[in-house]
C-alpha cells in the first residue's frame, strides 16, 4: 500500500451498498505497483448524494472516480461528456477528472464503462480473436449491456441477446435497437423461457456469455442453461460471476468438453486496470498485469 502523504492524490468508489467492495484492494494493489502516490477509497453515495459527490471530483481536484449502483445509469447528467460506448449501453462505471495540457486536473469531467471493455480485454489476453464471431449472451443488467455495446463496436457480427420477460426485458430490445442503428452488428432479443431457441443459437454461436447474477449466491445452485448438451466443446464459454469462481454453468460446460472457460476475475482484473490507465495516464504493462494476476489468484 501507498504511504499516504501530502501529495496523495484522490480516486473515488461511490456506491450505495459499497462495504464489501474488494476494488480498493485491487487498485491500491495496482497503484502500488506502479509507483503512483494514488489511493482509492470508497464512499456510500445513492442517487439522492449524487451530485454533490461528482462536484466534489472537481472541488476536490480528485483522479476521478468509480461508479457503481445505483449510480451507473443516472451519473451521465452531472458530466461534462460520455464516451460513445458508455453511451451506447447507458451506464457509467468510471468518472475521468481530465488533465489538461500540464497534466493537472481540469474540472472537466468524462464518463466511460470500463465493465465492457474489461470483458472483452480478458478475452483477447487469452489469443482469441472475437472479430466476426456470433455471440449468443444473457442478461440485460449493467454488466451484460456493457459487454454487448463493446462486443458490437468492436467486431462481434451476430449477437443473440436473452432475457426472462422482466421489467428489464425491454432494456434488451432497445439495447438491440441501437445496436443495430449505431453498429455494423446484427442483434436480435429473444425470451429466455424459449430454451429450444437458446439450444439452436448456441449450436451456431462462437461464444457464449451468461452476464446475470445466476450462479453467485443465493443463486449458486442454478443455471440458466438446463443441461451440458447446448455446449459443444468448440464453443467459447464465459461467465461474470467470480465468487464461486466455478460456477454451475462453467461445471456443465466443461462436463461437455469445453476448453476455454472463463469466470469474471478477468473482467474484473481488466475493467480496474483499464480505469486505473485513464485516472494515472501509466500504462498498463505485461508485468503489472501477471503482477495483478498473481494477486488475485487467477
Amino acid at each position: 500500500m501507498p504511504n499516504v502523504s501530502g501529495h496523495t492524490e484522490l480516486v473515488g468508489l461511490m456506491a450505495y451498498p459499497i462495504r464489501h467492495t474488494q476494488s480498493p484492494t485491487t487498485h491500491n494493489w495496482a497503484y502500488d505497483k506502479l509507483g503512483c502516490d494514488v489511493i482509492q477509497l470508497a464512499f456510500e453515495v445513492d442517487n439522492d448524494t449524487l451530485k454533490d459527490s461528482v462536484q466534489a471530483i472537481r472541488s476536490l481536484k480528485m483522479l476521478g472516480s468509480n461508479i457503481s449502483m445505483p449510480n451507473k445509469t443516472v451519473v451521465h447528467q452531472y458530466l461534462d461528456e460520455v464516451d460513445p460506448a458508455a453511451q451506447l449501453c447507458g451506464a457509467i462505471n468510471t468518472v475521468v477528472n481530465v488533465r489538461d495540457e500540464k497534466g493537472e486536473v481540469s474540472g472537466y469531467l468524462k464518463g466511460y464503462n470500463t465493465d465492457g471493455a474489461g470483458f472483452w480485454q480478458a478475452v483477447k489476453e487469452d489469443g482469441i480473436d472475437f472479430a466476426g464471431m456470433k455471440m449468443v449472451l444473457i442478461g440485460t443488467g449493467g454488466a451484460a449491456t456493457a459487454i454487448a455495446a463493446v462486443g458490437a463496436i468492436d467486431g462481434i457480427a451476430e449477437m443473440h441477446i436473452f432475457n426472462i420477460k422482466d421489467k428489464f426485458y425491454g432494456r434488451g430490445e432497445e439495447m438491440c435497437e441501437k445496436i443495430n442503428a449505431q453498429t455494423s452488428c446484427k442483434a436480435y432479443m429473444h425470451d429466455l423461457a424459449d430454451k429450444d431457441l437458446l439450444k439452436q443459437l448456441m449450436a451456431e454461436a462462437d461464444l457464449f456469455c451468461d452476464a446475470t447474477g445466476v450462479g453467485m449466491h443465493p443463486l449458486e445452485d442454478l443455471s440458466n442453461i438446463p443441461d451440458p448438451s447446448f455446449f459443444r466443446p468448440d464453443l467459447i464459454v464465459c461467465d461474470t460471476v467470480y465468487a464461486p469462481r466455478e460456477t454451475v454453468m462453467m461445471k456443465q460446460a466443461r462436463e461437455a468438453g469445453c476448453t476455454k472457460v472463463y469466470n469474471g476475475l478477468g473482467m474484473m482484473l481488466f475493467q480496474a486496470l483499464i480505469a486505473i490507465e485513464k485516472y494515472t495516464l501509466k500504462e498498463i504493462t505485461p508485468e503489472l498485469i501477471t503482477y495483478m494476476k498473481g494477486q488475485l489468484g487467477i
